[in-house]
């Protein structure tokens, strides 16, 4: 699934092809998305791309009279290629520009989304939305004062999206291990000291993920690109079984909240 790092690539990726030009055509071969795709997606035809931002795990296409609200989902890829390019399986919608060039979106298991924002309206799923995890407005005093009286395991705490948008299961497991914290400890246990220590780690490992998938940028216009995914070194997710690159004990695995949670037992507590 497409973490908040790989959505900000993409944002980054075709962001240069979209801004400033405008929309000759929506064309919506597959309506039956996470959400079936409302008609009003087609009012932004004939109108300029002013930006495109990123909110959590969603892309903003902004004109004036609206924005595109895409969601990758879990198998969702945007390619921006020319308009007459030949369709490939789960080719489901084509926003068109007036270059000639369009944004593509394919997703296989139809968990994505696109739907339309008026100016000056929030849609409903944007409203329990936390801080971006990146930014000033999400610190360890807010962790650490949310964090009081929960029993929850702080993994789950930190990936729960009212708390702080985009700290997907891969970041969660890798900040948990450079903070040094127990995953499976309770969240309202944790001490303020530590919640200051969790807090710079999740803002360095999703900054440095955005830094590393920057090298795939050029492939958001290549037709046979694989284009939001990218290498890049990780500490203990999907590691089981293997040695800790730290202390060189075996590397841990236990389901929490429903998502493989890896951690060295030595190094985290």
């Amino acid at each position: 699934m497409p973490e908040l790092p790989e959505v900000e690539v993409s944002r980054l990726g075709v962001s240069p092809h979209l801004i400033n030009n405008t929309i000759d055509n929506i064309i919506v071969r597959e309506r039956r998305m996470r959400w079936p795709i409302p008609d009003d997606v087609s009012l932004v035809v004939g109108h300029k791309i002013n930006d495109v931002k990123r909110r959590a795990k969603y892309l903003l296409i902004e004109t004036d009279v609206g924005s595109l609200v895409l969601h990758l989902g879990m198998s969702g890829k945007l390619r921006v290629i020319d308009a007459s390019t030949p369709l490939i399986k789960h080719d489901h919608v084509d926003i068109v520009l007036n270059t000639g060039l369009c944004l593509r979106l394919n997703d296989p298991r139809r968990f994505g989304a696109v739907l339309f924002q008026a100016p000056n309206a929030a849609l409903t799923l944007f409203n329990n939305l936390g801080p971006e995890p990146l930014t000033d407005a999400f610190d360890d005093n807010r962790l650490f004062a949310l964090s009081r009286g929960k029993k929850s395991p702080v993994k789950s705490f930190i990936m729960d999206n009212a708390v702080v948008v985009g700290v997907g299961n891969i970041y969660a497991n890798e900040a948990l291990f450079l903070a040094g914290i127990d995953p499976r400890r309770q969240a309202g246990r944790i001490s303020a000291e530590r919640y200051k220590r969790l807090t710079e780690n999740i803002k360095l490992v999703l900054a440095k993920a955005i830094t590393q998938g920057g090298t795939t940028l050029k492939d958001f216009a290549q037709t046979d690109g694989n284009p939001g995914y990218f290498a890049q070194h990780l500490n203990v997710y999907g590691k089981k079984g293997e040695n800790c690159e730290v202390c060189g004990n075996m590397i841990q695995s236990k389901v929490i909240g429903q998502r493989n949670t890896f951690f060295c037992l030595h190094c985290q507590r």
